[in-house]
């Protein structure tokens, strides 16, 4: 693959300069909205608003056309009507700008001279050497760059998960999706119309980027068959790709070509297209950014063979339930494995596989001495363990203990901290995977600690269940190519 710097992207991911056309002092507009992401993430390069009459935008000198600019900027923003885009784009063409952002939707999702307008200004890119992206897109998002050109406000926090999208909303509404986990984009890629620059040359990008480990694709039709295909294949064995298609549907085919006036295929061809490219395919946008998030943070499973660790019956049997229908296997608990957890086991617990230990006279042999036990166990690939950990029951302990008012709160807390990070180093001492699942979510200290130190927790183990199978076929689907069948 070539160096990140040389791919199409990265200019447009990592400008160091900016023109803005459609920003104003009307702070409703949607150019305006652009403008203010970009300043609020604290973007280091300059930015110049193009604009035929204001002579400043939103604190910055602004310039009546692109000619008056005191430099070539690297990167034009086109938030415009549809009519006059061509004409801006020629403009920078002459100027010597070479990548664009055109959010200007209109073109061909809309037909006629929609259309008629798309085909111009490809002309006027292929003319002047200009890559750009879109139209009818909604942006890029780069928190590593500081660098946030959508219309929603962008968290800080920076991530590993890189995404491109045919739809703009599954960027910008995914900020706070993943948040809520305590995860983050590398990289956010909205692709609209595709009309320069595609899915192909975003998996280019996101391929070459050493901040994404893994990269997940949301599709509604691939343009460039053979290319995603070979492109996927020279990525797969070093970072996983992720995709939720969903265009397999009479209605996902029709919604998809309103949208960007995109033409989808059948199911069963794009289930063809993802294994032959080693593409894991996902059901859900939660499924999506689930693999995408235990492929980028999980150790990968040597095979499919899973213990279960529980301390409740439901949720294990509902996990047990959950791995079989993915294709998990779960093996008995050898006999060497038995002997060793006879100590921390009470009469009242199940050494079968769910392991449910109901309760332990010492808690944290629950989150350290047993699942370190099972991680050995010679006959298994991965582990399921179920978290539970409520604030409330350890301050009612402190209570217990004659510690009470602020002082149990804040000991609580302490205590939570450590048996945290107590379960951060064993997992993470351990080369299998450990997934978590809760019904707990982030307002849980203990589930925060965990994801916050990198461990994932997710919200169900069915999910924890159907993530871990999709690590299981990423590894199978990696070692087919790397074998070159």
């Amino acid at each position: 693959m070539r160096p990140i710097e040389q791919t199409a992207l990265y200019p447009i991911i990592n400008p160091k300069s900016l023109a803005v056309f459609g920003a104003s002092n009307k702070y409703a507009s949607m150019g305006t909205n652009l403008l203010t992401s970009i300043m609020s993430l604290g973007f280091e390069g300059n930015i110049y608003p193009v604009h035929l009459t204001e002579k400043s935008v939103k604190g910055l000198p602004a310039y009546a056309s692109v000619e008056d600019l005191p430099e070539i900027p690297e990167l034009a923003l086109m938030v415009l009507p549809t009519r006059i885009v061509p004409e801006a784009l020629e403009a920078c063409g002459r100027k010597g700008i070479r990548r664009a952002i055109v959010v200007s939707g209109g073109f061909k999702e809309v037909g006629g001279d929609g259309a008629a307008l798309e085909e111009q200004i490809c002309g006027i890119a292929n003319r002047h050497g200009i890559r750009f992206l879109g139209p009818n897109c909604i942006g890029v998002a780069n928190p590593h760059h500081k660098f946030n050109a959508t219309f929603l406000p962008c968290p800080r926090e920076s991530g590993f998960i890189g995404v491109a999208s045919q739809s703009g909303s599954f960027i910008t509404q995914m900020f706070d999706y993943l948040i809520q986990f305590g995860q983050a984009f590398s990289a956010g890629i909205s692709v609209g119309n595709e009309a320069n620059i595609d899915l192909v040359d975003c998996l280019e990008y996101l391929g070459a980027c050493p901040r994404t480990k893994v990269i997940g694709l949301y599709v509604e039709t691939i343009r460039r068959g053979r290319e995603f295909i070979d492109m996927a294949r020279s990525i797969v064995p070093h970072k996983p790709i992720v995709a939720y298609y969903v265009g397999g549907s009479e209605a996902g085919r029709k919604a998809s070509l309103s949208h960007t006036g995109a033409l989808s295929g059948p199911d069963r061809l794009y289930d063809g297209v993802f294994a032959q490219s080693g593409v894991i395919r996902a059901f859900s946008i939660e499924e999506l950014f689930d693999f995408c998030w235990c492929l980028g943070a999980v150790p990968k499973p040597a095979g499919n063979r899973v213990l279960i660790q529980t301390h409740s019956g439901g949720p294990g049997a509902v996990a047990a339930d959950a791995c079989s229908r993915a294709g998990l296997v779960l093996p008995p608990i050898s006999a060497e494995t038995l002997d060793k957890l006879s100590p921390y086991m009470p009469h009242t617990a199940s050494a079968a596989n769910p392991v449910d230990i109901t309760y332990t006279k010492k808690s944290m042999d629950y989150f350290t001495q047993i699942p370190k036990i099972l991680l050995d166990d010679e006959n298994s690939d991965a582990m399921l363990m179920y978290f539970l950990m409520s604030e409330k029951s350890v301050i009612r302990a402190m209570e217990g203990f004659g510690i009470i008012g602020e002082e149990a709160v804040q000991e609580s807390r302490k205590f939570i901290d450590e048996q945290s990070q107590s379960v951060v180093d064993m997992i993470k001492s351990h080369p299998k995977p450990c997934i978590g699942f809760s019904f707990y979510n982030r307002e849980n200290q203990f589930v925060a600690n965990l994801q916050d130190k990198g461990i994932v927790v997710l919200p169900s183990p069915t999910r924890a269940a159907r993530a871990l199978a999709a690590m299981v076929r990423y590894v199978k689907l990696r070692e087919k190519i790397m074998s070159g069948l």
